[in-house]
């Protein structure tokens, strides 16, 4: 053995055989700059570790955080026609559905699912921002509504996530239509005497806030999420005035009585059954994998026995 053979050799190897580091390991928060590694980020649901800042989170994974064991059924949607006006800017609009369907691997913007959070089944619709802006189409509001007749057919409640820019603007009046036919989905559940409850997400905007999305039995949103109908530079132009500071912000909307609470992305779970269960009337949620301990019929209670 020689310097040849224990010392060069291992090192032309070492090399060769080096593996360069993935570049998506770590993620840079927008809020304070550090630097996240990806499996911690994930594990915290794209809430930032060190500032809290809420980062975007795709509609399936919203979805397996939520439910018990990452374990729900998709609810099928029917399937609106397709480009109805032909639309054409500077692509086709089938174009832009195709390029969308590519990027985030769903049909739209929009994912219905039903399942349990603690033990207490729910349906729960969630708009996905990635998917052209979360934007309301045909198709958002046919998912909204097979939502709604899902919930009544089971008799539970719906919880849904709003992520919108507003109305997609190539289906035009089409996509304004759903407006009025969420709302009528909703009007439905109430009629059955279902709860409707509503988590705003960053950003929630447009035609979504002037409909569904201000029309839960409990308003919840994240912190800091925007939430606002018209923009605010169209707002100061229009009443010639400065807006005050964190205006249409979730912590200034829940100060001036929009809203009924502003939870941490991490917490929203535990909120949401406590929540449900109150408005179901049923019995607190029993914290645990075990079931909660049931009493034999013969039991002697030992304080009367005492």
């Amino acid at each position: 053995m020689n310097w040849i053979t224990n010392y060069v050799r291992p090192t032309i190897n070492s090399l060769f055989s080096r593996r360069e580091v993935p570049d998506n390991l770590w993620t840079k928060c927008d809020e304070c700059g550090t630097m996240l590694f990806h499996r911690e980020l994930a594990d915290n649901l794209n809430v930032c570790t060190n500032c809290d800042h809420h980062m975007p989170i795709r509609a399936r994974e919203r979805l397996s955080a939520l439910f018990d064991g990452g374990v729900f059924v998709e609810v099928a949607v029917p399937e609106p026609v397709a480009d109805p006006l032909h639309f054409k800017d500077q692509k086709k609009y089938t174009d832009r559905i195709k390029e969308a369907r590519k990027k985030t691997g769903e049909k739209d913007a929009m994912l219905v699912a039903e399942g349990s959070i603690g033990r207490t089944g729910i349906v729960a619709a969630v708009q996905d921002f990635s998917f052209m802006g979360g934007s309301m189409s045909m198709y958002v509001g046919n998912a909204i509504i097979a939502a709604a007749e899902r919930a009544i057919a089971l008799k539970r409640p719906l919880v849904l996530f709003s992520a919108a820019g507003g109305a997609r603007m190539q289906e035009g009046i089409l996509g304004l239509m759903q407006m009025p036919r969420t709302t009528i989905a909703i009007q439905m559940l109430k009629e059955a005497g279902l709860p409707y409850i509503v988590v705003l997400t960053h950003p929630t905007t447009g035609g979504v806030t002037a409909s569904y999305a201000m029309l839960g039995d409990v308003q919840i949103a994240e912190p800091n999420a925007l939430i606002g109908f018209a923009g605010a530079r169209v707002i100061e132009q229009t009443i010639g005035e400065k807006l005050p500071e964190g205006f249409q912000r979730a912590e200034y909307l829940l100060d001036h009585g929009m809203l009924d609470r502003v939870t941490k992305r991490t917490d929203i779970k535990e909120e949401l059954v406590t929540i449900i269960r109150m408005l179901m009337n049923q019995p607190p949620a029993v914290k645990g994998d075990l079931p909660p301990p049931v009493k034999p019929d013969n039991a002697v209670d030992k304080a009367a026995a005492e």
